[in-house]
């Protein structure tokens, strides 16, 4: 088991955390509603129409192999550092190092991302309503409450997560109910599944918006140090989120499509797009509950945008933990057993790049979300991926399950590679833009992972009593001419 320095003060985190409240907060951040409103009318048009629904199971079965090697190093390692740690013990520090600070870049930028989406819907939907606000009016109260959630322990933004996710899957459940009830059968149209729909043209974008939708679920080992039970409720709540997303987005697809039929399915997406559930909602269920579907809509993407800033916290304060980020941020609440100042410099950088986006005359959605959202989903992939080889290389000198310690987590690297280059060549799809400047993000992946790679390198020569504990590791770190032999349960040779 790895080892934690203890925080500053000598602080504790308060272990409140059940397996149902990380399976809600991690549901919370893919943001269901606002998946299926704005993720799959996208896909109908410009992916495979009605073979959409075969592609969010395509990637709930990759996730699900993912999450088997996940599952197995969870219950080996309880760290805040999510897949920093477990990149360390399976991979080495210097590639923990580089995964850190892109896990970093990349929960940060899906964070100012879905703030974006938040404040413009929001406005939207007021709007609408009779209340006309500036967006940057609901971004500034946005930014308001989430910081004060963020500052305050994580059990408290749990039961408001849980509260949010559950509306927003109820009313979609009863459209599912409401369609199934009139069409029978028929709403769920097998074309939808055959080789000749789901192998249409398209498949690379449907693949790519099939991934993106599960952003934020692999997010549990970052609450590994506030769970109650960290080594099976980690494991446990992983598993049970991607069976639970990965399920409701292929039948409410599914449904979507038997309601619009299989051969209408694309030019109805092509003519409404955001507002293609709002319709469906209008003549299944009424206006009264297309109404409470829109007020969902903006509780979705706030529980969303509040889930990814405490994993963009949890990174930050576990990074600074370890001497990656500037020591002050490795610092807890005494009285309420929270990351705040992490916490805090989050809330400061969002608001930063908020300020600066609306200064410049940029719209929240079309300039801030999608590109946002769009480096944070790429790098998030590429996390996912890297950390399905560090379950094989932590496992690889153990005596374990193959299937969980090899074979899945290399079925889930594969996939989740041919993801992420999906969304690298897509880049343009994904975010709505041919601008060079945002086409160009990708690239800002690769410097700052490149970044965190020599920053370890210059600790290992200048600094080894911090380069030792990268990743939590409590061993010492060897000379480099002679590795130590690999204790049960430490780092392995390689991440040395």
């Amino acid at each position: 088991m790895t080892g934690t320095p203890l925080p500053e003060g000598n602080a504790r985190f308060q272990r409140t955390l059940t397996t149902p409240k990380i399976v809600f907060i991690i549901i919370a951040a893919a943001a269901p509603l606002a998946a299926m409103v704005f993720t799959v009318p996208l896909a109908f048009a410009i992916g495979t129409g009605p073979g959409v629904p075969a592609m969010f199971l395509f990637a709930g079965l990759t996730l699900l192999c993912f999450s088997a090697g996940y599952a197995a190093i969870a219950r080996r390692i309880s760290h805040m550092g999510g897949f920093y740690t477990h990149i360390a013990h399976g991979l080495g520090r210097r590639a923990a190092s580089g995964a850190g600070l892109l896990a970093v870049l990349a929960y940060n930028a899906a964070t100012v991302g879905v703030l974006g989406a938040f404040a413009y819907f929001t406005r939207s939907v007021a709007a609408a309503h009779g209340l006309d606000l500036p967006w940057q009016v609901w971004a500034g109260l946005g930014l308001l409450l989430v910081g004060l959630l963020g500052y305050r322990e994580a059990d408290l933004s749990a039961r408001l997560l849980s509260l949010c996710m559950v509306c927003e899957i109820a009313v979609l459940v009863a459209l599912d109910i409401a369609v199934l009830a009139r069409h029978g059968g028929t709403a769920l149209p097998s074309t939808s599944f055959a080789p000749h729909t789901v192998f249409a043209p398209g498949l690379g974008v449907s693949v790519m918006f099939g991934f993106a939708s599960f952003l934020g679920f692999e997010s549990a080992a970052l609450y590994g140090e506030e769970a109650k039970a960290p080594h099976r409720s980690v494991p446990r709540a992983t598993v049970i989120a991607v069976l639970v997303v990965a399920s409701f987005y292929a039948l409410t697809s599914w449904v979507a499509v038997g309601a619009l039929g299989p051969d209408r399915v694309r030019t109805q997406a092509e003519s409404h797009l955001g507002d293609l559930f709002f319709q469906l909602s209008d003549s299944y269920l009424g206006r009264p509950a297309t109404v409470t579907m829109q007020v969902l809509l903006c509780t979705s993407l706030f529980a969303s945008w509040l889930a990814l800033h405490n994993a963009a916290n949890r990174y930050m304060y576990a990074l600074s933990r370890d001497g990656l980020l500037p020591r002050s941020l490795n610092a807890m609440h005494k009285g309420r057993g929270s990351v705040h100042r992490a916490s805090v410099l989050q809330t400061v950088f969002s608001t930063v790049v908020v300020s600066l986006f609306a200064a410049a005359g940029l719209d929240p959605y079309v300039n801030m979300s999608t590109s946002m959202l769009g480096l944070g989903t790429l790098g998030i992939i590429l996390l996912q991926a890297v950390a399905s080889m560090a379950v094989i290389g932590y496992f690889r000198n153990r005596r374990e399950g193959r299937w969980q310690t090899v074979i899945a987590p290399a079925l889930g690297a594969l996939g989740l590679i041919t993801a992420a280059i999906l969304v690298a060549s897509n880049f343009d799809v994904l975010t709505g833009t041919t601008d060079p400047v945002v086409t160009a993000l990708p690239w800002l992946l690769l410097i700052v992972g490149g970044l965190g790679v020599a920053l370890a390198f210059w600790l290992r020569s200048n600094r080894p009593d911090r380069y030792a504990h990268l990743g939590g590791a409590s061993v010492p770190a060897p000379p480099p001419t002679a590795p130590a032999k690999d204790p049960a349960g430490g780092l392995s040779q390689a991440a040395r």
